[in-house]
């Protein structure tokens, strides 16, 4: 793997993972509601789908699905009525990962909030091209081409993870205030809004 290549794509991705987006958005509303802790399941969710992009980028998989509508259309409206669905839920009080006042953050299903961050990513076909149309330009096709995705994902993820984090403990600071009695449905109407804007924002991405 070429060293200049990989520092620019690392560059890259840290500047896209720091930018406040829907990713960011996920994880600081799970991060009020259910605490950092928790907000990791969410993490791991959107990094799972990051997994997912660099091995179908890899196959040629990517451009397939780029190229097909209604594939596209099809992948991006269901994570929107998911990713809806939670936001509507924590809004009129309906349990749901995301509620603070009608579920103990203990109890909140882990892997019902990784499937959130999961999907989040996977509906977001901006994602997708940024792995078919970016990721190549980093490559060296004279070179051996698993061991520059290798590095690539781990020059995105891991940075990614440490970011996410970040966010994740800044927001779960407000945790203990956010779940009290007299926060706890103020906090759901807040977690519920973003939630609904990171499905407005998904919806609103042109192929």
């Amino acid at each position: 793997m070429d060293f200049h290549n990989f520092f620019l794509f690392v560059l890259t991705e840290f500047a896209l993972s720091a930018s406040p987006g829907p990713a960011v958005m996920l994880v600081v509303a799970y991060g009020i509601t259910v605490g950092w802790k928790k907000a990791v399941f969410a993490i791991l969710g959107i990094l799972t789908a990051n997994a997912i992009y660099f091995t179908i980028s890899a196959t040629g998989l990517g451009a397939l699905i780029v190229a097909s509508r209604t594939l596209f259309s099809v992948v991006k409206w269901l994570g929107v009525a998911y990713l809806a669905y939670l936001g509507l839920s924590a809004i009129f009080g309906r349990p749901s990962p995301i509620t603070a006042s009608r579920l103990d953050s203990c109890n909140a299903s882990g892997w019902k909030i990784w499937f959130s961050g999961l999907t989040l990513q996977l509906a977001n076909p901006k994602a997708l091209i940024f792995f078919i149309a970016i990721l190549p330009q980093f490559l060296n096709p004279a070179a051996n081409i698993p061991s520059q995705m290798i590095w690539l994902a781990a020059g995105s993820i891991i940075p990614e993870f440490f970011i996410l984090i970040g966010y994740a403990a800044l927001a779960g600071k407000m945790q203990t205030i956010a779940t009290r009695p007299s926060f706890a449905r103020i906090t759901d109407r807040v977690a519920g809004s973003l939630m609904l804007a990171v499905a407005m924002i998904v919806a609103a991405i042109q192929q």
